[in-house]
C-alpha cells in the first residue's frame, strides 16, 4: 500500500466553473461500476469523457481536490486500520512528518490545531501489524503514538454541495 499523505493548509476559496461544480457534486457520490466509469459520468453531465478527465486533473493540480481514488475497507480484505495521533513540537513537525510518512502503512497525514497536532491513518495487511507499525514509528521518531481504533462504524454519506 502506498502512502497518500496530505497536510492541510488554509487554502483560498476556489472559483469553480459550472462544469467543475457539477463534476465535484457528482463525484462525491462515487463512480459507477461499469467498464468506462468516466464516460458514464460524462454522459450523465452532458460532457465528453475527455472533459471529465481533464477537469479532474486540473482540480487535483490546483489543490481543489487533494485526493481522488478508490477507498478500500482494509478490515474486509483481511487487514486493519486505525486512527493515530501524535504530539509533536512545532520545531520538529516537518522532520517527524517526513519520518512518519516514510512508512507505507501511513495515509492521510494531517496537521491539526490541537494538543495532539499530527493525525494519520494506519492501514496494514494484518490486524497484528498495527501495533508493530506503531512501535516502529515511535522508535523512528522518538515520540509516542496514540492509537484510536474505531469502536463502531457509521456510514454518514456526507456530501458537500458546491
Amino acid at each position: 500500500m502506498s502512502a497518500t499523505t496530505e497536510t492541510r493548509h488554509q487554502v483560498p476559496t476556489a472559483i469553480l466553473s459550472p462544469v467543475e461544480k457539477a463534476l465535484v457534486n457528482r463525484l462525491q457520490h462515487g463512480l459507477p461500476l461499469v467498464p468506462k466509469p468516466y464516460a458514464a459520468v460524462a454522459g450523465e453531465l452532458g460532457l465528453s469523457e475527455q472533459q471529465v478527465l481533464e477537469s479532474i486533473k486540473k482540480l487535483l493540480a490546483e489543490g481543489v481536490l487533494t485526493r481522488f481514488g478508490p477507498m478500500f475497507h482494509a478490515g474486509k480484505l483481511g487487514g486493519a486500520f486505525t486512527l493515530a495521533a501524535m504530539r509533536i513540537p512545532d520545531e520538529d513537525f516537518e522532520r517527524v512528518a517526513e519520518q512518519v510518512n516514510s512508512f507505507d502503512e501511513v495515509a492521510h497525514n494531517y496537521r491539526r490545531e490541537h494538543d495532539l497536532n499530527m493525525w494519520f491513518v494506519l492501514a496494514t495487511e494484518t490486524p497484528e501489524a498495527i501495533e508493530s507499525t506503531i512501535r516502529a514509528i515511535e522508535e523512528t521518531t522518538g515520540h509516542p503514538v496514540y492509537n484510536m481504533p474505531k469502536e463502531q462504524e457509521f456510514h454518514v454519506h456526507l456530501h458537500f454541495p458546491v
